[in-house]
């Protein structure tokens, strides 16, 4: 087979999937690892894909995360109101985690000028805390995605190994009660499932739109969560639901 024809059977398997990993494509053409890893080199650099942690990511799928202005503006009352009840949970001197969520940036801006540690993936969340003069604020690095204004990839993946936090709080685009946490992108995907696993505790902050979806990549299941916070317009059922499963889950008041 062409190197030629390879590269094109990899982009069709890419976008049939949404994402695929290196061992898989090595079995598929009999080839190395190394040489399907010079092959999605190659395709990234004519932007035909994107790498991601031992494999890729079609861009057809990337495009499926909401752009963040679109997010931002979304349920604002519910996610302000989570977000003020979220900075309760924070206190002085804390290392903590804000994701590249739309409710973390609302957090951000609630939070008080205190000493603080915090660890994000988000030039908006970093450059709201910029002025808050006893945060100290660390960013991750790696890829920027242009449509959540956060870095993603092996790079900030690798970067969140060399910490640990007291505490996690983020997001998702979709809360399963027999699934868990997911999204609708793989890279932002893999950077929770790395938050959650360098935090002591983890806050979930969602509202009542996200009960219920399933989205294209898995985050965590519910034994990962520490406490979730939603909104009043969340249902009794699902409350209740969660709350049989052992899960912490605190529903806000009007």
């Amino acid at each position: 087979m062409l190197v030629a024809e390879r590269y094109e059977q990899i982009l069709r398997m890419v976008d049939e999937k949404g994402s695929i990993r290196v061992s898989e494509l090595s079995r598929q053409f009999g080839v190395t690892e190394e040489t399907i890893r010079r092959d999605l080199d190659q395709l990234e650099k004519a932007n035909k894909l994107r790498r991601s942690h031992g494999g890729a990511v079609s861009l057809k799928q990337e495009k499926t995360e909401s752009p963040y202005f679109e997010r931002e503006i979304k349920n604002i009352h519910s996610k302000r109101k989570l977000a003020k009840e979220a900075v309760n949970y924070v206190e002085e001197n804390d290392n903590i985690i804000l994701d590249a969520s739309s409710t973390a940036w609302y957090m951000a801006k609630e939070l008080p000028d205190i000493p603080l540690t915090i660890l994000t993936n988000s030039i908006k969340v970093a450059a709201e805390l910029s002025d808050k003069g006893n945060i100290q604020v660390v960013s991750t690095g790696g890829l920027l995605s242009s449509r959540s204004l956060s870095f993603v990839g092996p790079l900030a993946e690798r970067s969140l190994d060399e910490y640990h936090v007291d505490k996690a709080f983020l997001s998702c685009q979709g809360i399963h009660l027999k699934r868990g946490l997911s999204d609708s992108n793989e890279l932002q995907a893999h950077l929770k499932q790395k938050i959650i696993e360098v935090a002591d505790s983890v806050y979930l902050l969602v509202d009542h739109s996200k009960f219920g979806v399933q989205s294209f990549a898995r985050i965590a299941g519910w034994k990962e969560i520490d406490k979730v916070l939603t909104d009043a317009q969340a249902k009794a059922e699902d409350i209740q639901q969660l709350k049989e499963m052992q899960v912490n889950v605190q529903k806000l008041m009007e």
